[in-house]
């Protein structure tokens, strides 16, 4: 009886499927090397002074909030908690073993590819106050803004929370990710205040080809970041596979198209910029819509990143890396075009079912209005307390020797 029952035991016992397992460690570690491309992307963009104090952003996100995920995020994500916020009962992954199961693969790897993208997002926030933030602050910034509005709204849309409840459907991060970059960029901006000298003075990339480098990357990782959300090696995989590289090309090809149209010069950065609108664009919806779909979703954002990165001309605000024309206005488009064209898992507005993009609006309006409003608020409180912005003299000598010691160039 005693053996039976051992038979039984282990027959019941979930096990990881090994082809889904080693997908997901792949893609884990393709979202990770976002970071460096990240940084590579937007450290060419700035100023020669501030190529390492723009590198900085980005990987000190990889250390600080990759503890702050281990120690609380993932719990507070992803515990059960209520419909607002998960529970305290996986703090530092108590619990947790090598034989834990989250679908079809180990917790440890689903914990490890959520994490990426918790890295990932305040990390892209640094884009907007470029050349001008002071880095301790910015560093308890991520910190607290990872709690405060990451790992909430993550778990309103991805750990059962009332969005999940709703039935918003964001694949891989349009509204968790892009969207709370991308609107909590515009209420940090309208705090810190522009650059010395914006926008008379000139302010040109200093190495374009570290930003088309940096690109590169990030398209390369973001197949990990969207076909790796299906936490499958199947067919949902391949399509947000296919999406996503149809949606970057897309993006990129109606930006240049209106650069060589609007401006007579088709430009290198403004075919990176078209790259990340479409991807971070067709985020939400790579594992719903058809390809016809993602292309036209890619269409759509390349034109209208275009204008939304010329919206900080028009509105007076210095949005540094145009992470609010880009992630922002690409994180409210991706979401909306789910709701009309979702067919895959889900009906969308074309479908037949018009509750869909309700559902999506209300989404993106809900945290929009969150992270605006909480994010002005942290940076109000920690420019009272610690100051947002770096000395005059140190702007104008830069950050990378001010803030660090060190140069990114010794010619």
């Amino acid at each position: 009886m005693l053996l039976r029952c051992k038979t039984a035991l282990a027959v019941d016992a979930p096990s990881a499927n090994p082809a889904d397992t080693v997908w997901i460690l792949i893609s884990s570690a393709l979202v990770m090397l976002m970071l460096p491309g990240l940084a590579l992307f937007y450290g060419g963009m700035v100023q020669t002074k501030n190529v390492l104090s723009s590198h900085m952003h980005s990987l000190v996100a990889l250390a600080v909030v990759g503890i702050l995920w281990v120690l609380g995020g993932y719990s507070l994500s992803f515990g059960t908690g209520n419909a607002w916020i998960g529970d305290f009962s996986k703090i530092l992954l108590i619990g947790i073993s090598p034989d834990s199961v989250t679908g079809s693969i180990p917790t440890y790897a689903f914990i490890m590819f959520q994490g990426m993208f918790a890295i990932i997002t305040p990390a892209l926030i640094s884009g907007t106050i470029a050349e001008r933030m002071k880095f301790s602050t910015y560093v308890v910034f991520i910190l607290l803004w990872s709690l405060l509005i990451y790992n909430p709204v993550a778990h309103w849309v991805w750990g059962g929370g009332w969005l999940a409840k709703m039935g918003v459907m964001d694949f891989a991060g349009g509204i968790v990710v892009h969207l709370t970059a991308g609107v909590s960029s515009l209420a940090i901006v309208a705090l810190i205040g522009k650059r010395q000298g914006y926008p008379g003075e000139q302010f040109v990339p200093h190495n374009l080809a570290m930003t088309v480098l940096g690109v590169g990357l990030l398209w390369f990782g973001w197949f990990g970041f969207n076909a790796g959300s299906a936490l499958a090696a199947n067919a949902n995989a391949a399509l947000a596979f296919t999406t996503t590289m149809i949606a970057g090309a897309s993006a990129a090809t109606s930006w240049m198209l209106m650069e060589w149209w609007l401006l007579g010069k088709p430009s290198a950065l403004g075919l990176a910029s078209g790259i990340v609108a479409g991807l971070g664009s067709i985020t939400p919806a790579a594992g719903f819509v058809t390809p016809a779909a993602a292309l036209f979703i890619g269409l759509v954002a390349g034109v209208l990143c275009f204008y939304g990165v010329r919206m900080k001309f028009k509105m007076g605000y210095d949005d540094s890396l145009d992470v609010v024309g880009v992630h922002g206005v690409g994180g409210v488009w991706g979401p909306i075009a789910t709701g009309i064209f979702a067919t895959v898992g889900g009906q969308g507005f074309l479908s037949g079912n018009p509750g869909q993009l309700q559902v999506q609006v209300l989404a993106v309006v809900a945290v929009g209005i969150y992270c605006y409003v909480l994010t002005y608020s942290l940076a109000w409180i920690l420019d009272k307390i610690m100051g947002l912005r770096v000395d005059e003299d140190q702007e104008v000598i830069g950050l990378d020797r001010e803030l660090h010691g060190e140069v990114g160039y010794n010619l």
